[in-house]
């Protein structure tokens, strides 16, 4: 089997060989069939740093089928169809019964496509997220990046929450992409100043709720932007992986307003994964228009470069293992 991995070096992607792996009573062998790349997680913080890169930790949007069930797992069989929190490999040994993540993998549909499978883990994680703001059908929220994870709230937060949602990014490809999947209305960063942008919009109160989505190395300046927008009385939820240097808290910003880090309840999961499929199902987000660039494995090197050079072109990236 094949699988992607990430050795010692900036920017090394390569493909392994290896074996099979055994699966104990606990697990299942999962066959892959496509996975998507993150590009919040898996570029900054496995392809741009030096550090070697866990192989178990390449990758968490899989979609395949099930070859063999270890003896103590009841809920999965043989040819299952699943989507899985499971990393860029041919075949994955995946813990089941004794997993922190539960689900860790789900049986699918007929009607949900691999590549529409592979959104289970961003469609389970946005509709946690935009539930946890509890945001009601007369607020208005601001979400700040439409990268994935921007992107699949905002859906989410259309599909389920009813509200207004105003979105803000620097790239005309996902300004473009967001207009056409439901958003309120799209403030390029690049054209104007978005907090003033907000606060013309809203009537100069603020956004109810502001949703911090911008990772990698803007993540420190959209934050503080999002304390700017957002309204006394407001909640600014923090889900960007940001790199280089910490968030900067303003004391004088914050007082009277919530902030909350992405945090999912491992409780509620379920549910969240229940809904997120048939969000998928229903056509609730944009699956076809997110996926811009479809990689062979083999490839995954030229896909992970894509994703870092030429971040203007790019939204989802998918690797076929497969066909």
């Amino acid at each position: 089997m094949k699988r992607v991995i990430k050795p010692k070096g900036v920017g090394r992607i390569e493909i392994e060989e290896l074996s099979v792996p055994e699966i104990r009573q606990t697990e299942v062998l999962l066959r892959a069939e496509r996975t998507l790349i993150s590009r919040g997680s898996e570029i900054w913080r496995r392809y741009a740093r030096e550090e070697a890169i866990d192989p178990k930790m390449m990758g968490y949007s899989f979609a395949g089928s099930v070859v063999q069930v270890g003896s103590r797992v009841d809920d999965l069989s043989m040819g299952e169809r699943v989507a899985a929190l499971a990393p860029h490999a041919e075949y994955v040994a995946l813990e089941v019964t004794n997993s922190p993540h539960k689900p860790s993998v789900v049986s699918l549909p007929d009607s949900l496509s691999a590549e529409m499978a592979t959104f289970w883990p961003l469609a389970t994680s946005s509709t946690l997220w935009m539930q946890q703001t509890e945001a009601k059908a007369d607020d208005t929220m601001v979400i700040l990046g439409q990268g994935l994870v921007g992107s699949g709230c905002m859906q989410v937060a259309k599909a389920l929450l009813g509200c207004r949602v105003i979105v803000v990014d620097a790239l005309q490809l996902r300004c473009d992409l967001a207009k056409e999947l439901g958003a309120d209305e799209v403030i390029h960063a690049g054209e104007c100043d978005p907090v003033e942008a907000v606060k013309e919009l809203t009537g100069g109160k603020g956004a109810d709720i502001v949703v911090e989505a911008v990772g990698g190395r803007q993540g420190a300046k959209a934050f503080v932007q999002a304390q700017d927008m957002l309204a006394r009385g407001g909640l600014l939820q923090v889900l960007g992986l940001y790199e280089d240097e910490p968030l900067p808290l303003d004391s004088s910003k914050i007082q009277g307003k919530r902030l909350i880090g992405g945090y999912l309840d491992p409780t509620k999961r379920p549910e969240g994964s229940d809904r997120a499929i048939q969000l998928l199902m229903d056509g609730k987000i944009g699956i076809d228009q997110m996926i811009t660039h479809r990689f062979h494995f083999e490839e995954a090197a030229e896909a992970f470069d894509l994703l870092y050079k030429r971040l203007d072109e790019t939204m989802a990236v998918m690797l076929t293992w497969r066909e």
